[in-house]
């Protein structure tokens, strides 16, 4: 490690004029008893214990504060701190400022470890939660199956349909998880191409008009669209992104309520597509965590409308392997809207 002598002269200075003052008066009172003061000897003799001192008290007390420095220094290297300077200052001033500097931002550290300490707990407690409820369902109707039921030809059929639903429940979960993880490593490819937009929202509403209509649910543009609208990107995961927004809110939506799609210019090369429902809404404590995995804004733990707790976590790492953003509005009682922004064609 190299040494930085950034020096501070001003104890060795005033020790240096105090032991000199000290000794030239002693010098005078010696000289003036024997009667022999020499005006000129004094003074160099006070000019050169001044230079002795300062030089031997600087160099002494240096090497005394740069052998605890560099103590401190030795100890900081075993957290292997890149905050303070590869080069020991044995200034104080310094010193002080970069400790200072080295324990704030351990602080903010650990701050940050705690935080993902409590998000680790959080996330395993909700994938434990999401995969046990499939699997104890499927146990119970093996089970019961086991115990006797599997004579009742009917019941028999009707206990392994459930239990295939269970079945298929964990296969979307797990599929999500693996989806998310390859999305979080930046190992998912991306096929982007040239596609009307438009088109693309109406082939999702075909897909989730039945489940709209258990719940008389409308799903409608904002306008009738006569051109169509080509963006770049790849279209599987968008038709995936607006799959998940709408179905979340046909799940949270209200009886005869409605769902709006719009896309909106919004600088000369971005569009921006916007998901709007007139459903339940979310408080506003719950929208910074929306996109978390498991996170549900019911905190009841019913799962009653199902899904794998993962879909608004997928749909933001789609957006933003695009390399674009998405955002969200809401007001609880009144509705949400989700939107995204994606590149228009050329």
């Amino acid at each position: 490690m190299n040494i930085n002598y950034k020096k501070t002269y001003r104890f060795a200075g005033y020790t240096s004029s105090a032991i000199t003052i000290l000794l030239t008066l002693a010098m005078s009172v010696f000289f003036y008893f024997q009667a022999s003061l020499n005006w000129w000897l004094l003074v160099g003799f006070a000019v050169l214990c001044y230079v002795f001192c300062f030089f031997i008290i600087q160099y002494r007390v240096q090497r005394f504060v740069y052998k605890r420095v560099q103590k401190i220094y030795d100890d900081v290297n075993l957290l292997e701190s890149s905050n303070l300077s590869s080069r020991i200052t044995t200034d104080m001033d310094t010193l002080t400022k970069e400790v200072e500097r080295f324990a704030e931002n351990k602080k903010l550290e650990i701050e940050a470890l705690k935080i993902r300490e409590n998000y680790r707990k959080e996330f395993i407690g909700n994938v434990s939660h999401e995969l046990k409820t499939p699997l104890f369902t499927v146990q119970g109707y093996i089970l019961t199956l086991l115990d006797g039921a599997m004579k009742d030809k009917s019941l028999r059929k009707k206990y392994l349909q459930r239990a295939n639903k269970g079945v298929e429940r964990l296969i979307y979960i797990i599929k999500d998880l693996d989806m998310i993880t390859k999305l979080e490593v930046g190992d998912l490819n991306l096929n982007e191409e040239d596609f009307n937009i438009i088109e693309l929202v109406q082939n999702v509403f075909d897909l989730i008009e039945m489940k709209a209509a258990k719940k008389n649910i409308t799903l409608t543009f904002d306008k009738d669209y006569e051109d169509s609208i080509f963006v770049h990107a790849d279209r599987e995961r968008i038709q995936q992104v607006l799959t998940n927004l709408v179905v979340n809110s046909v799940k949270y939506g209200k009886e005869d309520g409605t769902i709006e799609v719009s896309i909106e210019d919004l600088i000369k090369n971005k569009v921006i597509v916007r998901v709007t429902d007139n459903g339940e809404g979310i408080a506003e404590e719950n929208i910074s965590r929306l996109f978390e995995r498991f996170y549900r804004v019911d905190k009841s733990g019913s799962r009653k409308e199902g899904g794998s707790g993962l879909g608004l976590s997928i749909v933001k790492h789609i957006v933003e392997a695009h390399n674009e953003k998405i955002y969200v509005e809401s007001q609880l009682g009144v509705g949400s809207e989700f939107s995204f922004t994606l590149e228009k064609s050329e």
